[in-house]
């Protein structure tokens, strides 16, 4: 079985054919499916999804490129829609310094705001970063000193230096279908470094299909093409990258009812 760790059931790509992305991913294998909160105003509707499914959870967060509109100074709302049985996860949220849509002090500051959250609940913070690595890691490091959290980097591309600093805080590291492209030779070398016990896969779903889906709309079933390489880059059977990855998850996602998976 596998758990897709990131995706996003509730954008129109995915949503117009509910039942058949979630049927597919059932014939995929895909136990269950994490679709991930992005602004507060949508979260009704991400959090709809999940109450509609056994194995679809949720998480609530304000992606940084929507810090301008909707950044948290705060954790008290997170907080608050964290009381959802369904809900499992604080974000995404984090830093992106490549497109700038938010100015980086708002993004900082949700961000602290969203670890705040994660460390007064008890769910795993997912982190978003491109092109922040050093500011990523600097606030991670910085904000643990002041409590700890659990957390993970999703969609991970980054450089090693970041992954080895979130795993000395016992953060986990998620591998989308990036790790598939053919320009993506760097992220497959950090790929083989990472313990497999620290270890997810996701999909980012509708975003970044992997090989051989290039081109098409991204979905929770293509995320065994992501398993399979990560099995590969690890010199593991693909049945052992499953069981470790779905294991990882509920280790970090402890909110989330292994028996709800089907």
């Amino acid at each position: 079985m596998l758990i897709d760790s990131h995706c996003h059931l509730d954008f129109p790509e995915l949503s117009a054919d509910e039942a058949g992305v979630l049927a597919r991913a059932k014939g995929a294998g895909v136990g269950g499916m994490l679709s991930i909160g992005t602004r507060l105003d949508q979260f009704d509707r991400v959090r709809a999804i999940a109450e509609r499914h056994g194995n679809v959870w949720c998480s609530v967060g304000v992606h940084p490129h929507e810090a301008k509109e909707e950044g948290q100074r705060s954790p008290a709302r997170l907080i608050e829609a964290a009381q959802h049985a369904k809900v499992i996860g604080i974000g995404e949220t984090g830093l992106d310094f490549y497109y700038d849509h938010s100015p980086r002090e708002e993004q900082a500051e949700s961000f602290r705001a969203h670890i705040a959250a994660a460390r007064e609940t008890g769910l795993p913070l997912i982190v978003h970063t491109r092109n922040a690595d050093a500011e990523t890691g600097s606030i991670l490091e910085e904000e643990y000193r002041k409590g700890p959290f659990p957390g993970l980097i999703h969609c991970f591309s980054s450089g090693a230096d970041l992954a080895r600093r979130a795993l000395s805080l016992g953060m986990y590291i998620s591998i989308s279908g990036i790790v598939t492209f053919k320009a993506a030779d760097d992220l497959r070398a950090i790929v083989r470094d990472i313990p497999l016990e620290r270890i997810l896969v996701e999909t980012d779903a509708p975003y970044l299909a992997p090989v051989p889906k290039r081109g098409k709309t991204n979905e929770p079933a293509f995320i065994a093409h992501t398993a399979a390489k990560v099995a590969e880059l690890k010199r593991i059977d693909v049945s052992e990258l499953e069981a470790a990855t779905t294991a990882n998850f509920f280790r970090l996602f402890t909110k989330a009812e292994q028996s709800e998976c089907g």
